[in-house]
């Protein structure tokens, strides 16, 4: 650790030191997981704002699914505004809509725009398959929907952060193979885009080192495929990384921190993206590991990975 302390940037290391006290001695398994979502849980303890709407609804999925529920910021009938439909991070095993929705709501009240973020059910209670639908059936409501939310149905985005990268990564793809929603761009905040990383694939021991590790990537992807991450026949639906075709996506943003499990497969996923001739901007912030614009948001390297992704965000919806 104190090796891997001197190569992050240093106004982000107190948070670094914090979160690895946090999560020390962490065993990811199915028997652990529950305490493992209470603590992620009670680790973001902000309510909604007063002053920015908000309303619960739920959207059907189809099929055998049930239901799914969505968060709606910042709707007003009338108005023709941009729109972003959000996912969650969490490894696929954690995290929730609703903890997203003091930083949504600020967002959406500060830029104009229509926010809606998914309650997508987590693994392995319910493997890949069933969270691609989740997302898949609450973009097409949202599009769908677009007068009632006051949105340009023309004009929605995808984001999200880490695991919810990699769905909007993989949202991106269903929506283009099923043709019934054009999205404006794809914003993934070190997406978590290949279940090799980790297991089949090795990084260096200070990549991945804080709060993201190998051992948890290897569970998380375990629990979202129904097999062994990195297995020969993964289905490459499920993982974007798999995917032979990254042609026809919409304009993309990538930002990754150097010192993040993720960095090899977030910079070789915009490489290929860039050589599939789909506009790419790619940013990766020296000394910075998972999470750390959220862990440490005042931190000058933070605030400038925000301001180049709000850049593409508003570039998307000129």
């Amino acid at each position: 650790m104190e090796n891997v302390i001197e190569r992050i940037d240093p106004q982000l290391r107190a948070a670094a030191e914090k979160i690895e006290s946090a999560v020390a001695g962490i065993v990811w398994s199915d028997q652990t997981l529950p305490a493992i979502r209470a603590m992620l849980a009670a680790m973001n303890p902000a309510e909604p704002l007063p002053d920015v709407m908000v309303e619960e609804r739920m959207v059907p999925v189809g099929g055998d699914n049930p239901d799914v529920k969505i968060f709606i910021i910042n709707a007003a009938d009338g108005q023709k505004r941009p729109g972003i439909l959000h996912s969650h991070g969490g490894g696929t095993i954690a995290g929730s809509a609703y903890l997203s929705v003091p930083r949504l709501q600020k967002l959406a009240r500060d830029e104009g725009w229509v926010i809606v973020t998914v309650e997508y059910r987590l693994s392995p209670e319910t493997p890949y398959k069933g969270v691609i639908e989740d997302h898949y059936a609450a973009l097409r409501w949202m599009h769908a929907n677009a007068s009632e939310l006051g949105l340009n149905p023309d004009k929605i985005a995808v984001m999200g952060e880490s695991a919810g990268g990699g769905n909007a990564a993989r949202l991106a793809l269903t929506a283009r193979d099923r043709k019934e929603v054009p999205l404006a761009a794809q914003i993934l905040i070190y997406p978590m885009l290949d279940d090799r990383t980790g297991s089949t694939v090795k990084v260096p021991d200070f990549i991945g080192a804080i709060l993201w590790t190998p051992q948890a990537n290897q569970y998380g992807w375990s629990s979202f495929l129904g097999m062994p991450a990195g297995s020969d026949d993964t289905p490459p639906e499920a993982v974007p990384s798999r995917q032979t075709d990254l042609s026809g996506l919409p304009p993309t943003f990538i930002g990754v921190g150097a010192l993040d499990l993720f960095v090899f497969e977030d910079t070789e996923y915009a490489r290929r993206l860039i050589e599939a001739g789909v506009p790419t901007k790619l940013l990766v912030s020296p000394g910075a590991y998972h999470g750390f614009d959220q862990l440490a948001p005042d931190a000058d390297i933070s605030k400038e990975f925000a301001a180049v992704q709000m850049s593409a965000l508003r570039s998307a919806f000129k």
